[in-house]
C-alpha cells in the first residue's frame, strides 16, 4: 500500500449500504489504507443512482469504484443494477461495481457472476488484506 497521503489510489470511490456500522468500516479502511483519498456515502440505492445521475456528465466527480451492497430494503443491490443499466456511458466508462455483502446465497453469486458491470464479490467486512488484493488487481477500467 502507499506510504502516505498523496499516493491515494483513487480520489473517489462510492460506498452504498444501509448499514452505518458497515459505512464506518468501509471508510475507515479505504482511507487508512490509501485506497480512496475521497469516500462518498449513500445510505440507499435510490441515493447511489442519484448521486452517479447527477454528475453522469461531471466525470471528475463520480467514483473510480462502487462497493455496493446486496441486501438494502426498498431497493436492493441487484435493483440497482438494473436501473445502474440505464444511466449514460459516462458513468459505466468511470465506475467499477463491486459487490459487498455477507450473503452466502448461492443464487447471488450467481446473479453477480452474470451481471456485466460487477467485476468483483468481496464478503463483507472490508480488511486489509481484500483492499489490497483489489489494489494490486487494479480492479477499475482506468
Amino acid at each position: 500500500m502507499p506510504e502516505n497521503a498523496q499516493e491515494y489510489k483513487y480520489d473517489k470511490v462510492m460506498v452504498v449500504d444501509d448499514s452505518d456500522t458497515d459505512l464506518y468500516v468501509a471508510e475507515h479502511y479505504l482511507k487508512k489504507y490509501f485506497v480512496a483519498a475521497n469516500v462518498i456515502f449513500a445510505e440507499s440505492a435510490a441515493e447511489g443512482l442519484d448521486y452517479l445521475l447527477k454528475h453522469a456528465n461531471s466525470i471528475e466527480q463520480l467514483p473510480s469504484i462502487i462497493f455496493l451492497d446486496i441486501r438494502m430494503p426498498v431497493m436492493d443491490g441487484f435493483e440497482f443494477l438494473d436501473r445502474y443499466e440505464k444511466l449514460p456511458s459516462s458513468v459505466h466508462q468511470r465506475c467499477t461495481v463491486i459487490m459487498l455483502s455477507s450473503s452466502a446465497d448461492p443464487r447471488d453469486r450467481e446473479r453477480i457472476k452474470n451481471n456485466p458491470f460487477v467485476k468483483k464479490f468481496i464478503n463483507k467486512p472490508l480488511n486489509k488484506e481484500k483492499l489490497h488484493e483489489l489494489v494490486l488487481a487494479n480492479i477499475t477500467q482506468q
